[in-house]
């Protein structure tokens, strides 16, 4: 009798265990929060340096219950802010110019976009992502670490990407393209580090 009533045991708890690894290994979407998924920046010049955000729009996540199996998330480039100038006129000014096509043309081009290619896990949290970023409507594939935080309602990303500009046709001020800049000359590479939410009901 003990016998039976402990092998049913086993019976029933395989059978849980497998239903719940079958519920949480069953692929779903997530939904970018943008209200609390956050963007900022980080352009550096010979005579210093320049800092902001940009607003993450909308995106998705999918995932299989363990990892990230795919997604994509976009930036509003229109809404490019700057927040080391505490002069109104010049940080204007240098809003103005980022907008421009000497910089990310955000009248034609409004939106930037991420689109995952591949992750790679690396120990706990940690992750290696691929994929490709288009600024301008030019597209190239980049990698970045990112820790990753995978819960039953929300994902979590945190990382910091940098870009090199000159790859989405954005010249002005490189050395790399243009002689005798002295101080004036900007560097190629800009940091982008974000925080996105996703969310599942």
């Amino acid at each position: 009798m003990i016998r039976k009533m402990t092998t049913a045991l086993i019976a029933i708890t395989a059978i849980g265990t497998f239903a719940f690894t079958t519920i949480n290994t069953k692929p779903a979407d997530y939904t970018v929060n943008a209200k609390m998924s956050t963007c900022t920046w980080l352009a550096k010049k010979v005579t210093g340096e320049h800092t902001g955000g940009i607003k993450i729009s909308k995106g998705s996540i999918i995932s299989d219950g363990k990892t990230i199996t795919g997604g994509s998330f976009e930036f509003d480039m229109r809404s490019i802010t700057n927040t080391d100038l505490t002069d109104s006129t010049y940080n204007a000014k240098l809003i103005t110019h980022l907008k421009s096509d000497d910089f990310f043309s955000t009248e034609k081009n409004p939106t930037a976009k991420f689109e995952l290619k591949k992750i790679e896990l690396k120990s706990g949290s940690e992750y290696s992502v691929t994929g490709n970023l288009t600024i301008k409507g030019i597209t190239n594939e980049i990698s970045f670490p990112a820790v990753i935080n995978i819960k039953a309602k929300t994902i979590v990303t945190v990382a910091k990407i940098t870009v090199n500009r000159t790859k989405f046709d954005i010249k002005y001020g490189s050395a790399s393209f243009f002689e005798g800049l002295a101080d004036k000359a900007i560097s190629d590479e800009f940091e982008l580090n974000i925080n996105v939410v996703a969310t599942r009901k």
